[in-house]
């Protein structure tokens, strides 16, 4: 059981990506990956199919792979309705059911977060692939100083306040040097760019079905949840108030092997 699957039903509701943005991240994930064949593609953490989908619907040679059943489901369901036939796999990323050295890319987007044994995830992401090919890690930036930035954070003081164990703090960066110093060749890029627009209210409602803040105590959930509405009604002077943000998906793309010369 994971503490997604309760999310899974409302995830891409709360969380969906603007029209393009998938596609254009796919597009952006094969120029890094740079195979003059097709690649055959392994997602780690697939979800609910919010970015793996385009790779589906275009006939890519992709298997997703995640711990919550609840997540596979919905993307299966996506899947069906659109009549498009997907692989799929529930497994712990730590413990893959492939064997060594299977696909040209794996792909760990939107994953790490506050993960613990990150280094293990990645580890076994190395064992299956294949000596040419590329680990690509990706992840949404939002402004530092944005409406959900400013709201996670004094969640967190809230919660840390109510003696609740706050989120792990975000080991991408760590995931991302660790392979660096790793890699013989790193590339990186913006595979999307986007303008959207943030509310408190919004924040409120997304977080509430966040995998790690819905696995809390419903009373610790409704208190941290009303302080926080208090609090941004008066930073922020309404709950409904509208800011403009613009968002970004940066695309780390990472080869082990050395280059080979014609």
């Amino acid at each position: 059981m994971s503490s997604y699957d309760a999310a899974a039903p409302s995830f891409d509701r709360h969380r969906a990506l603007p029209h393009g943005v998938a596609p254009a991240i796919r597009a952006a994930v094969h120029a890094s990956v740079g195979e003059g064949r097709q690649p055959r593609l392994l997602d780690l953490g697939a979800g609910t199919g919010r970015i793996g989908w385009p790779f589906v619907a275009t006939g890519d040679d992709y298997i997703g792979v995640d711990l919550s059943l609840g997540m596979l489901r919905a993307f299966m369901g996506r899947a069906e309705c659109a009549g498009v036939p997907v692989r799929l796999a529930q497994a712990d990323g730590q413990r893959l059911p492939f064997p060594d050295a299977t696909f040209d890319a794996v792909l760990l987007i939107q994953v790490f977060g506050g993960m613990p044994g990150w280094r293990r995830l990645v580890t076994e992401a190395r064992r299956v692939l294949r000596w040419s090919g590329a680990l690509v890690i990706g992840r949404t930036v939002a402004p530092a100083d944005g409406i959900d930035a400013q709201m996670k954070r004094h969640l967190a003081h809230l919660l840390k306040a109510m003696g609740v164990e706050t989120d792990r703090r975000n080991v991408h960066d760590d995931v991302r040097q660790w392979l660096g110093a790793a890699a013989r060749r790193v590339n990186s890029v913006i595979g999307a760019s986007w303008k959207t627009q943030r509310t408190p209210g919004g924040f409120l409602v997304r977080h509430r079905t966040g995998a790690r803040f819905a696995a809390l105590p419903e009373p610790v959930k409704d208190e941290a949840m009303r302080r926080l509405g208090i609090w941004a009604g008066e930073t922020f002077g309404s709950l409904d108030a509208v800011f403009s943000e613009q968002h970004l998906f940066e695309l780390h793309t990472f080869k082990f092997a050395e280059e080979v010369g014609c």
